[in-house]
């Protein structure tokens, strides 16, 4: 393998290597502010060319899942800026996540316990979200019933998009990522099984992509098109999301979209290992030749697919998740051929270093 190891280009960013530490959520900020525990934990796996941190809610609104890190105020953006300090000391470049879950999430951690919102007002009835039961345990209980966003709301959800990027950059980050993908709120407007809406974010698959691509200006309007990035699932059944019949047109039609807008970097999720349809080399090809700028694709990845598709020229960089949980330095052990440790799921959401911060380096064996 030579091309995973290569240097790349993100804007005026140079990636020392071509693998991503993939956005993960792991729960452990009781207060939603990032620890010094989350800084170690972001520091130790420093080396990936590129950290996308886990999903970061742009408000109070935007939660689905206990103890996650926002970044709507100024405790929050302090916090981020130890985490960025600490990976950019290792020589580590990192853009901060930006979500919003939409209508999974559930009353205990919505303002005043008030409803979720979404594009309309069908809920996600078989999906669980990491929140508190009616004894005020922390659990995955039942998603509560979303309520539609009004035509004026939308448009304050895409301020508060703009301020979170900007808050992002006061936090150091190199560059944020729109999390458009896994059936949170930006896909809910995608889909016309949950975009129902008759105002200016509904019918047609270009008007319900609206919502996005408006959120993303905005963005590029508080920072710069070379420090945005977006994360989309394509064919994408997470969540109690349907299959429609539009939805390669309408992820083609991003492509071009977010081309001509000249965006960091497109950040593809292949579904195939959970289950969904996987986003094979005719669909990349596809989208390929429609966006112009650096692609990432996760799911299921490993170092021989990543090559593949590297060397294909369908891909730019590769993303890695759980491996990148229980091995901090998996580019060394990618590089050298040396044993990846297995992660231990029951430790991947809540608790405290177990699991987090005690997963060791691979030491060779001395001669």
């Amino acid at each position: 393998m030579t091309r995973l190891f290569d240097t790349h280009g993100i804007g005026e960013l140079v990636l020392d290597n071509r693998l991503v530490m993939a956005p993960m959520t792991r729960a452990r900020c009781i207060e939603t502010i990032p620890t010094a525990e989350t800084a170690e934990y972001y520091r130790q796996r420093a080396t990936a060319g590129l950290i996308v941190t886990e999903g970061t809610p742009i408000s109070p609104e935007a939660q689905g899942y206990v103890y996650v890190p926002g970044i709507w105020s100024p405790a929050q953006v302090a916090g981020w800026r130890t985490v960025t300090d600490a990976v950019h000391s290792e020589g580590g470049r990192i853009f901060a996540q930006l979500w919003h879950v939409g209508r999974l999430s559930h009353a205990s951690l919505q303002p005043e316990s008030r409803q979720p919102v979404s594009a309309g007002t069908v809920a996600a009835s078989e999906s669980k979200v990491f929140a508190f039961d009616d004894d005020g345990n922390v659990d995955f209980v039942g998603v509560s019933d979303p309520r539609p966003l009004s035509t004026e709301e939308v448009v304050r959800v895409i301020s508060d998009f703009a301020s979170a990027a900007t808050n992002a950059e006061d936090a150091g980050f190199d560059g944020v990522e729109l999390h458009g993908a896994n059936g949170y709120l930006f896909e809910q407007f995608l889909n016309p099984a949950t975009n129902t809406r008759s105002d200016r974010y509904g019918g047609s698959f270009t008007d319900r992509a609206r919502f996005l691509l408006e959120t993303v200006d905005a963005v590029i309007d508080a920072l710069d098109s070379a420090h945005v990035g977006i994360r989309l699932s394509p064919f994408s059944e997470l969540f109690d999301m349907p299959a429609y019949p539009e939805a390669a047109e309408t992820y083609l039609y991003l492509a071009s979209e977010l081309s001509r807008r000249d965006l960091a970097y497109v950040h593809l999720i292949d579904q195939r290992p959970a289950g969904g349809r996987s986003l094979d080399t005719d669909f990349l090809s596809s989208f390929r030749s429609r966006f112009r700028g650096t692609t990432i694709l996760a799911g299921g990845m490993t170092p021989e697919y990543a090559e593949e598709l590297i060397e294909r020229d369908l891909i730019d960089l590769a993303a890695f998740g759980q491996p990148f949980i229980a091995n901090p330095d998996l580019v060394a052990r990618l590089q050298n051929g040396w044993p990846l440790t297995t992660p231990d799921p029951t430790t991947y959401y809540g608790g405290g270093a177990e699991g987090y911060l005690d997963y060791p380096r691979f030491t060779p064996a001395t001669v």
